[in-house]
């Protein structure tokens, strides 16, 4: 144990008695019998246990640790790496790699995108902009502008194919 633990729990006439840690040392100091006596830890107190029971208690512990080196070597993840601060498990986990060529072609699309879009006249980044970004739907767009839905749809895509038109000569 990393602190002294809280109560000592040894065997007498096949009973458990419950002392404090200091009147177990004393009682070690005392009496050299006590130096014989297994105990494992529970729940920050110590239990005495048969020499069965300790080599159990340590053989386990032993193999808790080897396994969780073997995950850190191996950069495997523990199942408890999937629960909440309280202990809740997760629905899911997030991936928080970042894949950089990815960010960085998604980077120079939007600049080709930006300068494109300021190709357009007022009107098509008008029409754009309510579409793409004030998530709008045609039928919206086309009673803002005074127009039918169908205008709106054949408007949209002559500008998308506008926009693909300039940003292919930009490469």
């Amino acid at each position: 144990m990393k602190s002294e633990p809280k109560k000592v729990y040894i065997k007498e006439n096949n009973v458990y008695v419950e002392l404090s840690y200091t009147n177990f040392c004393l009682r070690r100091q005392a009496n050299q019998s006590y130096m014989n006596k297994l105990f494992i830890p529970v729940q920050g107190c110590l239990l005495e246990v048969v020499r069965e029971q300790y080599a159990d208690f340590y053989k386990e512990k032993e193999r808790w640790r080897y396994l969780q080196k073997l995950d850190t070597n191996h950069k495997l993840l523990s199942l408890e790496g999937f629960t909440d601060s309280e202990g809740n498990v997760l629905d899911f986990v997030v991936d928080e790699a970042v894949d950089i060529a990815e960010t960085v072609v998604h980077a120079v699309m939007v600049d080709r995108m930006k300068t494109a879009m300021l190709l357009l006249s007022d009107s098509e980044q008008a029409l754009i902009q309510a579409i793409f970004f004030e998530e709008l739907s045609e039928r919206e767009v086309g009673l803002r502008l005074g127009i039918t839905q169908s205008v709106v749809n054949k408007r949209k895509a002559k500008i998308l194919a506008k926009l693909k038109k300039i940003m292919e000569n930009k490469i």
